[in-house]
């Protein structure tokens, strides 16, 4: 009787633990969210209040005397950042549907295990090794293709010629991000489209529709928001890319949409990563202040993704 008696007193004191471990959780998440942009703006702060001739001279040093003022400097960075990462987006984003679909309503039991497996591993896969594969493996094999593309469809700016040889490129890097996201795309989309409730799926094949129909009327409507979600995260994996970019594309501080041209544009991440081991005080300022740039710039992905996903949550 006493023991009956205790149990919900018990199962009180457990929910109150539980809700305050969660509380804790998420407040955790928002702390370490303003610690990171604190120490920031903290680094970044001899940029914004230090001594600006210095900080020209410094920028100079990093552009070969061809821009001496911050935002001119990084306004090329962010371009190439925005673009290399929409390429890929672009790239990944109807493949990754396609496997997605397969997997979950097309392939035999059997064959959509094995492929689930090896998508989950394609996303564990360092970057690092995607831009070894990158580097020794595809830029020497895809130049013909390439020149191809820069002879076929060179009267659109965006393939105009001639293509470069290595085709340290745009097009090659946005190639091999789009790549990388593809597994985490992939994963995520395949996982909600196999959450679509049986009845929706019954009910659209009771009415005569097709696979196909089916999935255009039940499945897509269903994972709406969450494939928004996955395109997204991807997304912002290709702006914070670095060592892959790195590895593969011939730097540029240009705003240029010649895909196939090397030495046109730059990232943000990776222009760190290459500027970092010889820059001095002042100079790891400036390269911490494009870091902010890019923090804000996937801060701002993110919340447009909220609100995206949110919308389509309502409208379905």
């Amino acid at each position: 009787m006493s023991s009956t008696l205790h149990e919900p007193v018990s199962g009180k004191k457990a929910d109150g633990v539980f809700r305050g471990v969660a509380y804790a959780c998420g407040i955790l998440i928002l702390v370490v969210l303003a610690a990171v942009a604190v120490f920031l703006l903290v680094q970044a702060w001899p940029l914004i209040g230090g001594n600006q001739a210095d900080v020209s001279e410094t920028i100079a040093s990093f552009t070969g005397g061809r821009s001496t003022n911050f935002w001119s400097y990084v306004g090329p960075l962010f371009f190439g950042t925005v673009l290399v990462a929409a390429l890929a987006l672009v790239i990944a984003f109807f493949v990754s549907i396609g496997i997605a679909l397969f997997i979950s309503h097309y392939a035999p039991k059997k064959l959509a295990t094995v492929l689930s497996g090896v998508v989950d591993l394609l996303a564990a896969i360092p970057s690092v090794i995607y831009g070894l594969w990158g580097g020794l493996v595809l830029v020497p094999s895809i130049y013909p293709f390439w020149n191809w593309v820069a002879e076929t469809l060179g009267w659109i700016p965006l393939f105009s010629g001639p293509a470069a040889n290595p085709p340290r490129t745009v097009a090659t890097v946005a190639l091999v991000l789009a790549i990388m996201i593809l597994p985490i795309i992939t994963s995520m989309a395949r996982d909600i489209f196999q959450q679509t409730p049986k009845l929706l799926e019954e009910a659209a094949l009771g009415l005569g529709a097709t696979k196909w129909e089916m999935i255009k009327l039940a499945v897509l409507p269903f994972g709406r928001s969450g494939v928004i979600s996955a395109s997204m995260l991807g997304l912002g994996r290709a702006l914070g890319e670095t060592m892959a970019v790195l590895m593969i594309l011939a730097p540029g501080m240009r705003y240029s949409i010649h895909l196939l041209q090397a030495s046109q544009n730059q990232t943000i991440a990776a222009n760190i990563a290459a500027q970092y081991p010889e820059a001095n005080a002042l100079g790891v300022s400036v390269l911490i202040g494009t870091g902010l740039v890019l923090f804000v710039i996937t801060f701002l992905v993110n919340l447009a993704a909220r609100r995206i996903t949110s919308k389509a949550s309502v409208k379905k």
